[in-house]
């Protein structure tokens, strides 16, 4: 399975961002969910309570601005070509 090219984590919560390929170019995913522990297993949820959803807005807003400057960036070196 492949793996996120960057992840993002607050206590808990965890955005992992993907790079995908396509027809059009590349283009980035966000997959945001919750840890949590059965027994000693380690299991995630996609399910947030009410005391979640500020670190799900913030991990949002983070993976948003990453996404954002990797792309800036990258167009930015292609413009100087």
């Amino acid at each position: 399975m492949s793996k996120p090219i960057h992840v993002i984590r607050f206590g808990m919560i965890k955005a992992s961002i993907w790079l995908n390929q396509t027809k059009s170019g590349q283009r980035h995913s966000v997959s945001i969910v919750r840890l949590f522990r059965n027994g000693d297993v380690w299991k995630e949820s996609t399910r947030f309570g009410r005391n979640d959803l500020t670190l799900v807005a913030k991990a949002a807003d983070q993976a948003h601005s990453w996404i954002f400057a990797r792309t800036q960036s990258d167009t930015s070196t292609d413009d100087t070509e």
